[in-house]
């Protein structure tokens, strides 16, 4: 009699039973109509009376010092996260990744940063490019690459005025 294990026809094999998926757990919360609602509550909820200017619970938040704009932030994670696991461009993902940066750092200046996170919307930025790139998987507008090159020619500068500075003060120190 031989194994189970070394028989040619072992017979029926069970069914193998797979763990949820951890993505679909959380389903709902990537949906079109979640993010839209999370885009208005972060970004345009609330209106000024008499104006058109609109907020949300973002420029509120970052009333609360320090805090308030990293909090911010982290709820603004959700849109660039959908758009990952959606599959948007990695380039479309480094313009939302920079204007939230954007918005957290300048909003984090104590009352301008409040009023620059009520005009920046960097939720409502970052689902219209969600938006406009799942109707249009893959493409790259001139934008895009503008975006990127500007980015690329700032970071390059920042990066660049310190080692020049040091380059002047040793000649500097040098002629004396």
């Amino acid at each position: 009699m031989s194994s189970p294990i070394s028989s040619p026809n072992p017979g029926p094999v069970p069914p193998v039973v797979l763990a949820p998926d951890r993505w679909n757990r959380g389903a709902w919360l990537f949906r079109d109509s979640t993010l839209h609602s999370i885009e208005i509550l972060l970004d345009e909820a609330f209106r000024i009376p008499g104006t058109g200017i609109r907020f949300g619970i973002d420029g509120i938040i970052g009333l609360v010092p320090g805090l308030g704009d990293v909090l911010a932030g982290l709820l603004s994670l959700v849109i660039p996260l959908a758009a990952w696991i959606r599959g948007v461009p990695y380039v479309t993902l480094v313009r939302m990744a920079v204007n939230l940066a954007i918005g957290v750092m300048v909003g984090s200046i104590p009352f301008f940063g409040d009023i620059f996170d009520i005009a920046w919307k960097a939720n409502r930025r970052n689902y219209r490019l969600l938006v406009r790139h799942l109707d249009e998987p893959r493409r790259h507008t001139w934008r895009d690459w503008a975006f990127l090159w500007l980015l690329a020619a700032a970071l390059g500068l920042v990066f660049a005025v310190p080692v020049l500075l040091v380059i002047w003060l040793l000649a500097w120190l040098s002629s004396r």
